[in-house]
């Protein structure tokens, strides 16, 4: 009687290994980091200026300032709840 020799239990199919790396939060982490920094790109190339006058003078600051700034503090909570853990799951 002709035995078949078993793969060893560490491999796992190609479709469970695609699902295993869609779980991974730092996976996540970096894309919403990156998809922030786009919008802060973009917005600097097309965003319209924040225009304040008065009777004298008046103003101009890019908008991208201003979203660069909330981009700079999503990333810094983004990164912190994305890439702080261990993989034992304990911080």
């Amino acid at each position: 009687m002709a035995t078949i020799p078993h793969e060893s239990s560490g491999s796992l199919p190609e479709k469970r290994r695609w699902s295993l790396r869609l779980a991974v939060p730092e996976m996540w982490a970096s894309l919403a980091i990156s998809v922030m920094w786009l919008v802060v790109l973009f917005d600097a190339l097309f965003g319209p200026d924040l225009v304040s006058s008065s009777l004298t003078s008046a103003t101009r600051v890019p908008s991208a300032i201003i979203v660069a700034l909330f981009a700079y503090l999503a990333t810094r909570v983004v990164a912190r709840y994305g890439f702080g853990r261990t993989r034992d799951g304990t911080d």
